[in-house]
């Protein structure tokens, strides 16, 4: 996955992106991110996305508009015009190059791509994953089949021969110990998250001193959290946890949502840590916080940093587990980010990966807006300030 480029299709006018190992979408609610991010997940899944559908008993005959309405979500076809144009790594793709793969035997391949949708929290109906039947047939498919992904794994999880197979969070032999701590500081605060299996469904619990609290008692943070731990469950599975999967790709919408500034900092480690994986790692925010991050990537790399410095950018005590990750990450892997401008014509998505606040582009200088409100409160105080001394 290298390149994509679009013209008009739904509200995007036009779109070049060039994809790094880290890629931010950043821009405005409703500017047409979650769209294309459902599209790479359709161009890059289509030899499987039919099969499962029909797998879950949908059928859309030979109409696209069905097709479209059953991926995207409910009266979503129109998305798809016929000024659309669409070109993934050279190759160009029409609505037909989707429905040519209901009956094909390719259609049965799995996965290369895993998303993460924006809307993850209400996968987890009375603190367990929903499967895929479930869902309303107008709801879009990445939510489902997200939801699908890892019930199914926290199934297969109770028989590989775990001590502990109710135990979900700190779980040892799950992710690196240093990631483990940061999580549990930032997110779970010492408490352990639970899966109980005597009551007549399956469910977490978050078991704090001797109470084990429901899902739905968890704070906005934790229960926001819990789809994404099952995601890294999923994608960094113990040696015990045979998956068949043959993901390359990732896509993480909104990942800050309902997280304190120093929860989200966590997450950024655990995203670094996919990359260096091998994973390419696709992410839609509106948090500064991420982009604070690929400010400073642009600078470790150009300026001969090393893996102290991200040390100290995580506040992290050195660990060997991590060495390999940071430096990996440094000299290997490379970084983008794209803005979604609105102007008169439609969203025009915008390369702004230089992040250089002395840029004369302001979108670019300003961080597709992100800093904004800083920026004049800043210059606000500042008047403020020198008035003030001047009357003095």
């Amino acid at each position: 996955m290298e390149h994509l480029k679009i013209k008009s299709f739904g509200p995007i006018e036009e779109a070049d992106i060039e994809f790094g190992d880290l890629t931010l979408f950043v821009g405005p609610q409703a500017s047409g991110k979650s769209i294309i991010l459902q599209l790479i997940k359709m161009i890059i899944d289509r030899n499987n996305i039919p099969s499962v559908l029909k797998q879950n008993n949908y059928e859309w005959g030979i109409k696209y508009e069905n097709f479209l309405d059953l991926f995207f979500g409910e009266s979503m076809s129109s998305i798809w015009n016929p000024g659309t144009q669409i070109e993934f790594d050279g190759k160009e793709y029409n609505v037909a190059s989707f429905l040519s793969k209901q009956g094909n035997k390719e259609s049965s391949r799995g996965e290369n791509l895993f998303y993460i949708p924006a809307q993850r929290v209400v996968t987890m109906s009375q603190g367990w994953p929903r499967s895929f039947g479930s869902f309303d047939i107008g709801d879009p498919y990445v939510l489902k089949q997200f939801s699908e992904s890892i019930r199914l794994m926290m199934e297969k999880e109770t028989i590989n021969g775990d001590s502990n197979p109710n135990n979900v969070f700190p779980k040892p032999n799950r992710l690196k110990e240093p990631l483990r701590k940061i999580l549990d500081e930032s997110i779970f605060h010492g408490a352990k998250v639970e899966s109980d299996n005597t009551s007549l469904k399956r469910r977490f619990l978050l078991k704090v001193g001797e109470s084990k609290l429901p899902f739905m008692t968890w704070s906005a943070g934790q229960k926001e959290f819990m789809p994404l731990l099952l995601s890294l469950y999923y994608l960094m599975p113990a040696s015990k946890v045979k998956l068949k999967n043959d993901i390359k790709t990732i896509i993480i919408e909104e990942p800050e949502m309902g997280l304190h500034p120093k929860a989200i900092q966590a997450l950024m480690v655990v995203f670094l840590e996919l990359i260096a994986n091998g994973y390419k790692l696709i992410i839609s925010t509106h948090s500064p916080v991420l982009l604070e991050l690929l400010w400073a990537m642009n600078y470790i790399k150009n300026y001969n940093g090393t893996s102290d410095d991200l040390y100290e950018l995580f506040s992290l005590d050195k660990n060997a587990s991590m060495d390999s990750t940071f430096n990996t990450i440094i000299k290997e892997k490379t970084y983008a980010t794209y803005f979604f401008e609105q102007n008169n014509e439609g969203i025009i998505v915008k390369n702004i990966s230089s992040l250089d606040a002395g840029s004369d582009d302001k979108f670019t200088s300003n961080w597709g807006g992100l800093t904004d409100f800083a920026s004049k409160a800043g210059d606000i105080v500042s008047k403020l300030v020198a008035n003030e001394e001047y009357k003095q």
